[in-house]
């Protein structure tokens, strides 16, 4: 009985210094968990109105960030887009869409900087040819041809417009993007500008982003979905022909 009563005191001994350490690491690490937010509490004291006013000024600093590299507000300026896109429309772009090895494809509406080639400002229209297609208005039925292959625009070309008043046929070099607007009556777009330098054709590198969706108002608000009409178009070079 001794020998059983001395192994459960030595059990008991044994087990305290665990016990001790692990309120020794709790004690220790409540004090260091709380220095984390040390700084938040510093600064919060130092710019008037406190917590609230740095709360304030965190989202405003995060909106900024999100709009310069994220999301980007467009308003639409003119009827080049309706009936897509109305005078006074606010578009969000997606300014990442195109940053990461991806490129416009036939069908998307792109936001980009004009300057040089169209004007010195901001536009919004929608691609039709990539680089290495071959767009041509109008083929016999007075439709719009990339690559071959007639596309039905009729999903989003302005009521009442044809693809094209100004004939044309052009191979898109690499690197560039052909564009017109949706109201191709009331548009200043690639066709104007075939004999400019550089053709009428956007690079690349001045795609501002995608527009994703009308964000206001609120009643028009649509996602701005790619369209079919070029899903039968093949890839270029596969119909030049």
């Amino acid at each position: 009985m001794d020998t059983e009563a001395q192994q459960h005191m030595e059990r008991d001994r044994s087990s305290r210094p665990s016990d001790e350490f692990s309120e020794e690491i709790s004690d220790t690490e409540e004090p260091e968990g709380r220095s984390r937010f040390v700084w938040v509490d510093r600064v919060a004291q130092s710019v008037p109105g406190g917590r609230y006013t740095l709360t304030v000024l965190i989202c405003l600093l995060s909106l900024v960030l999100f709009s310069n590299f994220v999301m980007q507000p467009f308003q639409i300026p003119s009827s080049s887009m309706a009936n897509s896109l109305r005078i006074g429309d606010r578009v969000l772009v997606n300014k990442l869409a195109y940053r990461f090895g991806s490129e416009p494809q036939r069908g998307d509406v792109v936001v980009f900087d004009g300057t040089g080639y169209f004007g010195n400002a901001d536009y919004i229209k929608r691609v039709v040819g990539v680089g290495g297609d071959r767009v041509v208005c109008c083929d016999q039925k007075g439709r719009l041809e990339v690559n071959g292959r007639w596309v039905d625009e009729s999903s989003f070309l302005y009521p009442g417009d044809t693809p094209s008043t100004v004939p044309f046929d052009v191979v898109v070099p690499e690197g560039t993007l052909f564009l017109l607007g949706d109201h191709r009556s009331d548009s200043s777009d690639s066709r104007d500008h075939l004999g400019s330098p550089g053709g009428g054709m956007i690079p690349l590198d001045v795609v501002i982003g995608r527009a994703e969706v009308i964000a206001w108002p609120a009643g028009h608000w649509t996602r701005l979905d790619r369209p079919d009409a070029y899903a039968r178009v093949s890839a270029a070079g596969g119909a030049h022909g």
